[in-house]
């Protein structure tokens, strides 16, 4: 059975090229134009991977992704999320990772780039209930701190970091837990045993 791909891009022309190539590496491929759509597409048949725009009407894809971090994991289980956009900007990079998206792909989308991330993304661990994620030293000490109630600029004292390595690591930590905040990312290490407070 072929892995299901959910596309959820507004822009009618892109959203066929991605159908077509897509089909025609054997994945099962479903489209909607819209957050709203998308939503109800993976909440009534979760897909095994999501493609996303950012920009689009209705909902957009920061939204979409914020209503899913607030859902339960084991409703969705295992769905890696990757955005498709053409806001390459640092800001627009943090804020998806620190949401929980799995991948970028800029546009105009490079199709051979897109096809090894689906690929890798379907081989590992999605964002939403993944399994236990290997940490770093260093993302274990930050978030055991973070466990503990302390700030950025007090982790980095105690560490004797910067603070923006300090943010560096845990908003790595978070990436592979797949969680959008940092206590979530507190949280899901101690439950998974990763770290003790």
């Amino acid at each position: 059975m072929s892995a299901s791909i959910l596309c959820i891009e507004d822009d009618e022309d892109t959203q066929e090229l991605l159908v077509e190539f897509l089909t025609g590496h054997g994945y099962d491929v479903q489209s909607v134009n819209n957050g709203q759509d998308g939503l109800i597409a993976i909440m009534s048949n979760p897909p095994d991977l999501v493609l996303c725009d950012i920009s689009m009407p209705q909902m957009s894809g920061f939204e979409l992704l914020e209503r899913l971090a607030s859902l339960d994991p084991d409703q969705l289980g295992s769905v890696p999320f990757v955005f498709l956009t053409a806001l390459t900007d640092r800001e627009t990079a943090l804020r998806g990772r620190r949401l929980g998206a799995d991948d970028y792909v800029t546009k105009p989308i490079d199709f051979e780039l897109l096809i090894e991330i689906v690929k890798i993304r379907l081989c590992s661990p999605g964002r939403l209930g993944r399994i236990p994620a290997k940490l770093t030293p260093r993302e274990v000490e930050a978030l055991t701190w973070v466990a503990r109630g302390k700030s950025s600029t007090d982790i980095a004292t105690l560490l004797c970091l910067s603070d923006r390595t300090v943010d560096f690591h845990i908003e790595n930590a978070m990436r592979k837990l797949g969680v959008a905040t940092r206590v979530q990312a507190a949280i899901k290490a101690r439950m998974q045993g990763t770290i003790k407070c």
